[in-house]
């Protein structure tokens, strides 16, 4: 049962479903495009998913046909209008929220699954990289159009891209500025899955389910050190942070139950202890 939250925006509709934060970018009439209720949605299910024990993922999707078209165009560069009011005067006390919301910074310590339905181009490609697991349905189209409009990708894809893809084909995404198609996104490594049209959700919330099965404690000191440790700093360095970060999960409870459970031949039943 899916629960619509107060941390719901005119754009973004944020709600509960078991152990799942479900974030739903709500602006259809404009494909989804960026604005600062949206943002506003974002940021506050982030970190409701950091401080909220009782979640253990989130998935963020859109509504209708695109997924996100990124910045919305009508608009100048800082243009705002009275609907992004309450966006600003949170701004005023977190200047960094814009980017908060957008993954680019303080990514919540919760894994965030993507599930992509249509265009997920400039802003909605970089909102990508930053989640966990990726989704897509199969006419779902990508990419980071920015140059092609006189733009700059600053949401982090002209440095993420090339961690997360072959270089070259990171560089050739950026300097064209074309599209992909979900299948060429997931022979380059960017997504995850391709289902088919209307099911990225569904698998998205199957993905989710699997997740909530396990240990909380594990699953967020899991998604900590994939935040933390980048693949390319030294391995020794790396594996010293392996250490700080796992060790501590094999003194709990639920490491005590998930051993009792397999004696026993049950399901483990954690509590996030």
């Amino acid at each position: 049962m899916r629960i619509r939250t107060d941390l719901s925006t005119a754009h973004c509709v944020v709600e509960q479903e078991g152990k799942t934060l479900i974030v739903t970018l709500s602006r259809p009439e404009a494909k989804n495009a960026l604005s600062g209720p949206m943002l506003l949605g974002m940021y506050r299910a982030w970190r409701e998913l950091d401080k909220n024990d009782e979640l253990i993922c989130a998935i963020l999707t859109g509504q209708g046909d695109t997924f996100c078209s990124g910045k919305d165009l009508k608009k100048g560069i800082n243009e705002s209008g009275p609907e992004d009011e309450e966006f600003l005067r949170v701004m005023a006390d977190v200047p960094n929220i814009h980017w908060q919301a957008l993954l680019r910074e303080n990514q919540p310590m919760k894994p965030v699954i993507l599930a992509i339905e249509g265009y997920a181009l400039a802003g909605g490609t970089e909102i990508l990289q930053g989640t966990d697991i990726r989704v897509a349905a199969e006419d779902a189209v990508l990419g980071i159009t920015e140059v092609q409009r006189g733009l700059y990708p600053v949401g982090g894809s002209s440095v993420r891209l090339r961690r997360q893809i072959p270089y070259c084909l990171a560089a050739e995404m950026l300097l064209l500025g074309e599209t992909i198609t979900a299948a060429q996104a997931k022979q380059f490594g960017l997504i995850n899955h391709v289902v088919p049209k209307g099911q990225a959700l569904t698998k998205a919330r199957e993905i989710a389910n699997r997740i909530g099965e396990n240990a909380p404690l594990s699953v967020k000191a899991l998604t900590r050190i994939l935040r933390e440790v980048p693949a390319y700093i030294p391995e020794q360095e790396a594996l010293d942070k392996e250490l700080e970060i796992g060790w501590p999960i094999l003194m709990t409870k639920d490491a005590k139950e998930g051993m009792r459970a397999i004696k026993e031949k049950r399901k483990a039943i954690f509590t996030g202890e």
